[in-house]
């Protein structure tokens, strides 16, 4: 599909992110294709990870442990301005793909460890956004015509109501306990539940005598007690919910982020689990997710297993692929040939989509599109440092993918992406459809 954009400026600058880091934003500015002499603006800021994976491609930061403790992203700004700028400042590009070929081409590093995959994402991103509004579009509009997708669905949002792992300090492995409001027959009453289970959820830990502080991710990060802190946990989401009005199972299902890389030791070729002071094997593991998913009504588990333990993975794909959605995150990080293997093993049946994680849109579509024709679901997802950028919300839509992880029904960051939801299903109109269990391939039907 040509755009035909005349680039006219390029500028970068440091901004913080949720966590209060830094992080680079774009302006890029393209020629008004209707008005000589005016310019078009798109604007774009990266996330940043906390729990990441080992292939995810370089995120630039400048190691001045006297600015930011090391975090900042002067260097990132730099290439951006003094580097990438000039290559394309009053240069005609007639595609997405041409611009991030050539982003790609400039670094020439296999990870984009030269320029930073938080420069070259800022400028994919920032294009993306300018084409769009030259041509009239939302950028969801735009992304839809580039994968060759409807732009029409609003994704299930699933959403992280308690907050463990690396997101919180509370002793919890699972980093994330997310509820799945599916049985709704709009997006907007489907966030409505979720954010009702969330206060009805705050009121249960209050009168516990629990934390209600939140993590990263805006979820609660309370310190459970006893040996089965993780299935307390489930089970309090689970009364939350039916405290809530809703049913569990049928109208708001389970899903876990484990970010089990976060938890797990590597000696050789022997990977370790340290679970509620246990150190576990693969296959133990295993048998707990099996466990929780026949007794709750756990529909996704993300990053079950470490990043390197391929064999447990597939082990774990065979053994309750069936009936619950498997997710790779850390093992795929959004990377067509991570992705590959696992297709080719039958590891996990969906994967995890992270724009930072590969570094521009166009390998990110590229990404889904193999996704896709191997019958593997597809969840956008923020980051655990995010900003009030919007691209996943259109990203989610454009592609019609079904699913998205944006984080709780608190902070600003994560809430920035549910309204520009809610404000694109009324944009659509009737022509709005909300995912909902389809979103799942049938394993909602099947619990």
């Amino acid at each position: 599909m040509a755009m035909n954009m005349k680039i006219r400026k390029i500028q970068a600058r440091e901004v913080l992110d949720s966590r209060g880091f830094p992080t680079v934003e774009v302006e890029l500015s393209v020629d008004h294709p209707q008005h000589a002499g005016e310019l078009v603006v798109g604007r774009a800021i990266v996330p940043s990870g906390a729990s990441t994976g080992e292939g995810e491609a370089v995120e630039l930061r400048d190691g001045d442990k006297k600015r930011y403790h090391g975090k900042g992203v002067l260097n990132a700004v730099a290439n951006v301005n003094q580097k990438i700028a000039p290559q394309f400042i009053d240069q005609v590009i007639a595609t997405q793909a041409e611009l991030d070929k050539k982003l790609c081409e400039l670094d020439g590093t296999d990870n984009k460890g030269k320029l930073g995959a938080n420069a070259i994402l800022a400028v994919s991103m920032a294009f993306a956004r300018a084409t769009a509004q030259a041509q009239g579009v939302p950028t969801f509009r735009l992304i839809a015509e580039m994968f060759g997708s409807k732009g029409v669905t609003l994704p299930v949002p699933m959403m992280n109501i308690i907050n463990g792992g690396k997101h919180a300090d509370n002793g919890l492995a699972v980093q994330e306990f997310m509820i799945v409001p599916v049985g709704f027959d709009r997006f907007s009453e489907a966030l409505r539940a979720g954010a009702e289970v969330f206060h009805t959820l705050k009121k249960i830990l209050h009168n516990k005598g629990l934390s209600t502080g939140v993590g990263d991710e805006g979820g609660f990060a309370p310190s459970i007690p006893g040996e089965n802190a993780h299935e307390t946990v489930i089970q309090t989401i689970l009364t939350a919910i039916t405290e809530a009005g809703y049913k569990p199972g049928r109208d708001i299902f389970l899903a876990l982020d484990a970010a089990a890389s976060e938890f797990s030791t590597k000696n050789g070729d022997q990977i370790t689990y340290n679970f509620e002071g246990k150190k576990l094997s693969s296959s133990e593991m295993n048998a707990i997710y099996g466990q929780w998913v026949q007794k709750y009504p756990i529909i996704s588990i993300e990053d079950g297993l470490s990043e390197h333990d391929w064999k447990g993975w597939a082990e774990l794909t065979k053994s309750i692929g069936a009936k619950c959605q498997l997710v790779g995150d850390d093992i795929f990080v959004t990377n067509p040939t991570f992705l590959k293997r696992g297709i080719e093993d039958k590891v996990c049946n969906s994967i995890l989509i992270k724009l930072n994680q590969i570094g521009t849109v166009s390998e990110t579509l590229q990404t889904m599109k193999m996704a896709n024709q191997a019958h593997y679901t597809q969840i956008t997802s923020h980051r655990s440092g995010e900003t009030e950028d919007t691209f996943i919300a259109e990203l989610a839509v454009g592609t019609d993918c079904g699913q998205i992880k944006t984080g709780s029904a608190s902070r600003t960051d994560r809430i920035a992406k549910y309204n520009q939801l809610l404000r694109i299903e009324e944009q659509l109109g009737a022509s709005a459809k909300f995912a909902g269990a389809s979103a799942f391939r049938g394993l909602a039907a099947s619990r």
